[in-house]
């Protein structure tokens, strides 16, 4: 980690923030909201447009395959135009993506759309994370945190809105988020003042070049095998459970608020006692074993084992932020788009690949390969340890000797 780039451990408030940043950060809770916000329509969006459960998942798949690719453009775009026009670039492009996906008269479209929608909001929510970083008060300890609360209550809130919308018509969470997207360019409009341009700009390669450090390539390629286990609860649990949108939006509400809240609360009181990598390898493989128990379980169980894997991915979030941002020498923007750049391949490929691997085999082997996953993204946490102590020193345990933390400073 670079001395002029710390990550700061600032002790204010994470509630004393300046307008600019409580702007920034509610139009990232529509944005993460456009996330979830299909999961308690699938179903009526399959019935609508006569599609099958695969070809409605393409709506993830273009979402966040469009996403990865993005992330190596929006440092390029940032570094040359300002945060502010960026951020205001990604929400315009939202509002007219996530608009003409409410008029779709097929799959095709709808997925075409969705794949717009993914460069807005690519442009926007990395881009983001880097403006309230800079502009919050209390260090980056108290902006990834907001950034995360964003994060968990947008998961939370995107299926309770879709459901509520989706009820009367699957086009309506659609022009829900347009009219939302909208209020938050407004705000940002508003709020936010142009950020100070980096005093180099950022080349295409930059986020790839940047993955060349061993910290945070083990990082990201433990993230890659997360997020596929993420991914497939997000998007093709809602086909196993086959609820109404009403009852499958409590149950991701739910789900989102577990996520919030242990991102936010839970996350951060376990690393300062047992350290990042702990619980990042236990939180892996607890949801492993979730899982699996949501695969082989009756629908009960699979309600419960849904709401619970809440917990595991909001604890998951938080120090794969933090990791990603203070593993290596990279500039945070830099560090963040690559590291995205690897993870959000998985988050496009789960959606496509779980209702396949169901018309291969059966509905228990999706759940089983996610399960796979999950372990195998804590086994890279504990086969890199080495790699990854530099930015775990910071959350040791309160007991961590004095030789390991003079070796951080350093």
């Amino acid at each position: 980690m670079s001395a002029q780039d710390p990550i700061d451990q600032g002790t204010g408030s994470i509630l004393r923030q300046p307008k600019a940043v409580w702007a920034t950060a509610g139009a990232s809770v529509v944005a993460f909201m456009g996330i979830g916000l299909v999961d308690p329509i699938l179903p009526s969006i399959a019935k609508g447009l006569d599609a099958t459960p695969s070809q409605v998942s393409l709506l993830f798949t273009s979402y966040f395959l469009i996403t990865a690719f993005a992330m190596l453009v929006t440092g390029f775009v940032s570094s040359r135009i300002g945060g502010r026009k960026t951020l205001l670039t990604g929400l315009a492009l939202v509002v007219v993506f996530a608009a003409l996906s409410g008029t779709s008269s097929s799959v095709a479209e709808l997925v075409g759309f969705r794949a717009g929608w993914g460069l807005g909001n690519a442009l926007f929510v990395s881009t983001a994370l880097a403006v309230i970083v800079g502009a919050a008060a209390g260090g980056s300890s108290a902006a990834i945190l907001l950034y995360e609360s964003a994060l968990g209550l947008g998961m939370a809130c995107g299926p309770l809105l879709g459901a509520l919308l989706g009820d009367a018509s699957w086009r309506y969470p659609f022009f829900g988020t347009s009219a939302l997207m909208a209020i938050g360019f407004i705000c940002i409009t508003a709020f936010l003042k142009e950020q100070p341009k980096p005093a180099r700009r950022t080349s295409l390669l930059d986020p790839v070049k940047a993955l060349g450090h061993g910290g945070l390539a083990s990082v990201a390629t433990s993230a890659f095998f997360y997020n596929y286990a993420f991914f497939t609860i997000l998007a093709f649990t809602p086909f196993v459970l086959n609820m109404t949108p009403y009852k499958s939006g409590a149950v991701f509400f739910a789900w989102g608020l577990l996520l919030a809240v242990f991102s936010v609360l839970v996350a951060p009181m376990l690393q300062k006692r047992f350290g990042s990598l702990k619980v990042l390898g236990a939180s892996l493989v607890l949801l492993a074993v979730d899982l699996l128990v949501l695969g082989y379980g009756d629908h009960t169980t699979a309600i419960v084992c849904t709401i619970l894997s809440g917990a595991f991915i909001g604890m998951n979030n938080t120090v794969y932020t933090e990791l990603a941002l203070g593993v290596s020498d990279a500039p945070r923007p830099v560090a963040s788009a690559g590291y995205n750049f690897v993870r959000w391949f998985a988050a496009a490929a789960a959606p496509y690949l779980a209702p396949k691997i169901e018309e291969w085999s059966n509905i228990h082997v999706p759940f089983v390969v996610a399960a796979i996953a999950a372990a195998v993204g804590a086994l890279v946490v504990w086969i890199r340890r080495t790699a990854l102590t530099h930015e775990a020193a910071e959350l040791q345990p309160k007991h961590a000797t004095e030789d390991s933390v003079t070796v951080f400073a350093n």
